[in-house]
């Protein structure tokens, strides 16, 4: 029977970019979190002399071929595992195409997590490597298959609130974003507004050459906030890890937990820091509504005020973290009556996010989303 996987999204609360690097990427530093909200991926596999991989899509708009992260997930996966294999997949989209929720990358990761099941490969999700035979080491070899097929596929191998440093791939675990025990709730919104990635990072580019952001500043401004968003959710006891992994000291935390915050110590430890999404300053130019959507969500100085608005990776979508349900509806009415559309969701922490991925039953359960 195949195997039909949850491929939830993801938002950024902050991201900072570095300048240019001499390799072609950028130097980032984000808080990625894992969101309700998700496509379903569905996998057939069986193994075979040679190696066949079909793809098939709900939208159209997506690529079917060797150009889609499930395709090269799929293909590295089996050259890394030395297995052939007969497999279909087929992606049933109910997230927005390039929206910055990382809609594909989490496809990615579904369609290896199905593939895994498909061939016997028990143990695999989580990390736990699939199976007798395979140990641990799997589960570093699947993070190394991650960012080679994208900068931030590596989260959704992790799931919850995820620090990512480096290009985004280099990923590290963080406590939970709650309220009390519960999830917190979100609004995505989904205006009918492309945004260009590519075009987003060249016209930072052109940023950072006008202010005149160093290598070095650079490197100094990712250093530090890696520390300050790490200290905001487990404390400075991170850091000794960090100094480590970053090769400097001496940047001190500038926000801990306090007891008793409304809605979440954690979002509020974070909202302290000061976090913002640099792309904002590249993007909110080039499309003013996106800007006027941020505010809509933010709804300062009102009793349905966001905890946190802001733009999730380069957009289009943008999201909102609110106290309860109601002060979410609200935030959507608000949406409403601009023509803008949204989803409703919340947070999904690490257990959830792994408890209900695999759904082997037979036929795909109605969303809660």
């Amino acid at each position: 029977m195949p195997t039909a996987v949850r491929s939830h999204a993801k938002i950024n609360l902050g991201l900072g970019i570095g300048a240019p690097r001499a390799d072609g990427f950028h130097g980032l530093v984000t808080l990625y979190q894992t969101l309700e909200v998700h496509d379903w991926v569905t996998v057939s596999a069986r193994r075979a002399e040679r190696t066949a991989i079909r793809l098939t899509c709900s939208d159209r708009r997506v690529p079917t071929d060797g150009r889609n992260t499930v395709w090269k997930m799929v293909e590295l996966a089996l050259g890394a595992l030395g297995i052939a294999a007969d497999v279909f997949v087929h992606i049933e989209k109910q997230l927005p195409i390039q929206g910055g929720l990382g809609a594909g990358s989490a496809n990615a990761v579904a369609a290896l997590v199905g593939l895994e099941s498909e061939l016997g490969l028990d143990g695999a999700t989580a990390g736990a490597g699939p199976g007798p035979g395979w140990g641990p080491a799997w589960g570093a070899e699947r993070l190394r298959l991650a960012a080679e097929v994208g900068s931030d596929v590596p989260l959704f191998l992790v799931g919850g609130a995820v620090l990512g440093l480096d290009r985004g791939q280099s990923v590290f675990p963080m406590p939970d974003l709650v309220h009390g025990s519960e999830p917190g709730w979100c609004v995505v919104a989904t205006p009918a507004v492309g945004v260009s990635t590519p075009q987003a990072f060249r016209d930072w580019d052109a940023l950072c050459a006008r202010d005149g952001l160093t290598a070095a500043a650079s490197e100094a401004k990712l250093t530090k906030l890696s520390r300050i968003l790490a200290s905001a959710l487990t404390g400075a006891s991170f850091f000794r890890g960090a100094d480590a992994w970053n090769g400097s000291s001496g940047v001190s935390a500038q926000a801990t937990i306090r007891d008793g915050d409304l809605a979440g110590p954690q979002v509020s430890a974070l909202v302290r820091t000061g976090i913002a999404n640099d792309f904002e300053s590249v993007v909110f130019p080039q499309h003013p509504l996106l800007r006027e959507i941020k505010r809509t969500l933010a709804a300062s100085g009102t009793p349905e005020e966001a905890l946190y608005a802001s733009l999730s990776g380069s957009g289009s979508a943008l999201f909102g973290l609110y106290r309860g349900e109601r002060e979410a509806e609200s935030a959507r009415e608000r949406l409403r009556v601009k023509g803008v559309q949204s989803l409703l969701t919340r947070t999904l922490p690490r257990a959830a996010y792994w408890r209900d991925m695999v759904h082997t039953s037979g036929g795909l359960p109605k969303s809660k989303a």
